[in-house]
């Protein structure tokens, strides 16, 4: 099975995210949704296909001095979480 997962774009408003964190979060990002997903958890709506205009998750917690890995993973798990939906 061959799950594509593209995010257009992720927004995170009032989050302290200097310049070059982004790509370090977007790598976690990445990474734990993989991680995830191998694991097998796959809702049955997602075997379905198709695309998902936007998608709401459950809130994160952070603290200002948040690291970028944990920071995408955390991200990560709210999005995988809301696909589970």
């Amino acid at each position: 099975m061959k799950i594509h997962v593209h995010i257009d774009r992720l927004i995170l408003d009032g989050l302290p995210i200097v310049g070059h964190s982004g790509p370090m979060i977007q790598d976690a990002v990445q990474a734990e949704l993989i991680r995830l997903f191998a694991e097998g958890s796959v809702s049955t709506s997602l075997l379905a296909g198709g695309a998902i205009p936007s998608l709401r998750t459950a809130t994160i917690q952070i603290t200002p001095h948040s690291k970028p890995n944990a920071l995408g993973h955390n991200i990560a798990s709210a999005v995988h979480g809301g696909l589970q939906q």
